[in-house]
C-alpha cells in the first residue's frame, strides 16, 4: 500500500489526502494535475467552497540520526515518512574548517593562539550539527501543512539516563560519584582491562591508551571509548576500526564490545533538542507531547513491526491504529551544495571556475524528464550539452537542454522509498 495523495483546489487550499487509486482517476480526467512529485500533491482545476474538512494529526518521533513522520486521520495512517539527518557530516565538515583555520593561523601568525569566550552566545544556543536536527523538522511541519488540513502535532519527548543506560542497578549517590570515583583514568582502565594489552593479551610491557572507536570515525575520549594496548598492536591498529582490526577475532571483537559500554551521544542529542523542539513546533500548531514508555507500550498493543514512521504513528494516548499504508517516503539531508568559486584538486589548489549556478535554469541534482532516456537526474554544463543520469542507471548520457522538462527541483533533500 502506497502512501496517500494530497490534494488542494485551485486556490492552493490544502484537502482531505486520497487514495493513489482516487489520485489517478482525478489525474486520467484531466480534473487534477501534479503539483509536486515529493511528497505527492496534485491540484484540482477548480475552486472547492466550504469543503468537508477531516483534520489531521502530524505525529514526530525525534531521532538523533532518523526522525519518523506519521500523519494520522480519524485512527488510521495514511502518509509516513523518515527523515535522515546529516549532523554527523556537518560535524566532520567544521572539523576540517577547523583544521584549515589553525593551519592558517599556524603559518601566518607565528602560532598564535585561537580567539576563545569573546562572542557571546544567544540564550538557548546549540551546536550546528543538533541545530540541524531542528530545523529540518520544522521545516518538513511547515511543508505538510500547506498540503494537508493539520489541527495538532504530537511528538514524543523522550529523556534517556544515560547513567542508567550503563549501569541500571544505580542509584543515590552514585549518581554525583560516577564510574571514576576514587580512580585516575590510568589506573582505572588498568584494573578493566587485567594490566594486559586488550588486542593480544602481552602482560609486563609498556601499555598505551587506545581509542577502542576512532576519533577519526567519531570516537570520543570517554572512559568506555579507551582500552589498552601495547605499541605494536598499537601501531598495527592505527586508526581502523576496531571491526576491520579484528575481522578475523571475532570471539575476541565480541569481547571487548561486551566490556567496552555503548556510546551516548544519540541518546545525548535526543536530550539536548527536545526542550527546544516542542518550542519551535508549539509555534505552528498545538502541541501534544507524549513519552517513549507509552510508545512503545501502544505499538507493542497494536502488533505493528519496530519501525520509525510507525513509532511516530504510536506516539500519545491511542485506543486503535488502521495502517493504510505500508511503503513510507525515505528523506535524506543533503544540503544545498558549496559556495566554492573555485574547484580544488587534493592538494587544496584551485584548478578550475566553478560556474554560477544555476546554469540555463537548472542546478546540479534536479530531477527531469528527457523525451527519450526517461526520468533522471541533470548536470548541468556552463558549455555545450548537459549530463543526464538515468535513474537506476551507472553512468551519464549527453543531452540537450532543451530535451529536458523539470520533475522536481533540487531542495536539499534526495528521495526514496523504504
Amino acid at each position: 500500500m502506497q502512501n496517500y495523495v494530497f490534494v488542494i483546489d485551485t486556490n492552493k487550499q490544502p484537502l482531505n489526502p486520497i487514495s493513489p487509486k482516487k489520485a489517478r482517476r482525478l489525474l486520467d480526467k484531466g480534473k487534477a494535475a501534479v503539483f509536486r512529485m515529493y511528497p505527492f500533491t496534485i491540484i484540482l482545476k477548480t475552486a472547492i467552497n466550504n469543503p468537508t474538512i477531516s483534520p489531521c494529526q502530524i505525529k514526530i518521533d525525534p531521532g538523533s540520526k532518523v526522525t519518523g513522520f506519521a500523519l494520522v486521520q480519524n485512527n488510521q495512517i495514511l502518509w509516513g515518512m523518515e527523515l535522515e539527518h546529516r549532523g554527523g557530516l556537518i560535524k566532520k565538515k567544521l572539523e576540517s574548517r577547523k583544521a584549515v583555520r589553525r593551519g592558517r593561523r599556524n603559518r601566518n601568525t607565528r602560532y598564535r593562539k585561537p580567539r576563545f569566550l569573546n562572542r557571546r552566545r544567544p540564550p538557548g544556543w546549540l551546536t550546528p550539527s543538533l541545530d540541524h536536527r531542528i530545523l529540518t523538522i520544522g521545516t518538513w511541519v511547515k511543508r505538510l501543512i500547506k498540503f494537508c488540513p493539520v489541527n495538532e502535532i504530537w511528538v514524543e519527548k523522550v529523556k534517556f539516563d544515560t547513567q542508567k543506560m550503563q549501569n541500571p542497578e544505580i542509584n543515590d549517590v552514585e549518581y554525583q560519584q560516577g564510574e571514576l570515583a576514587g580512580y585516575e583514568v590510568r589506573e582505572y582502565l588498568l584494573e578493566k582491562w587485567g594490566r594486559e594489552c586488550t588486542y593480544c593479551g602481552q602482560q609486563n610491557v609498556p601499555l598505551q591508551i587506545e581509542h577502542i572507536s576512532p576519533k577519526s570515525f567519531g570516537g570520543s575520549n570517554r572512559v568506555s571509548n579507551l582500552c589498552l594496548a601495547c605499541e605494536k598492536c598499537n601501531q598495527r591498529k592505527g586508526n581502523k576500526p576496531i571491526e576491520e582490526f579484528l575481522k578475523k577475532k571475532p570471539s575476541l571483537l565480541q569481547k571487548i564490545k561486551s566490556k567496552a559500554k555503548q556510546p551516548l551521544k544519540d541518546a545525548a542529542a535526543v536530550n539536548t533538542t527536545r526542550n527546544k523542539l516542542v518550542k519551535v513546533l508549539q509555534k505552528i500548531k498545538p502541541v501534544v507531547t507524549g513519552t517513549g514508555a507509552q510508545t512503545k507500550y501502544n505499538r507493542t498493543k497494536l502488533g505493528f513491526p519496530k519501525e520509525h514512521w510507525i513509532d511516530a504513528a504510536c506516539v500519545g494516548d491511542i485506543e486503535a491504529l488502521q495502517l493504510r499504508t505500508n511503503q513510507p517516503l525515505l528523506v535524506t539531508c543533503k544540503g544545498q551544495g558549496g559556495r566554492q568559486k573555485a574547484a580544488l584538486n587534493k592538494y587544496g589548489y584551485p584548478i578550475r571556475h566553478n560556474p554560477l549556478r544555476p546554469i540555463k535554469g537548472w542546478t546540479t541534482g534536479d530531477i527531469a524528464k528527457h523525451q527519450k532516456l526517461g526520468i533522471g537526474k541533470v548536470t548541468p554544463r556552463s558549455k555545450g550539452s548537459f549530463g543526464f543520469t538515468p535513474l537506476g542507471i551507472k553512468g551519464y548520457k549527453s543531452c540537450k537542454p532543451q530535451d529536458l522538462s523539470a520533475v522536481h527541483r533540487k531542495d536539499g533533500y534526495t528521495y526514496s522509498f523504504c
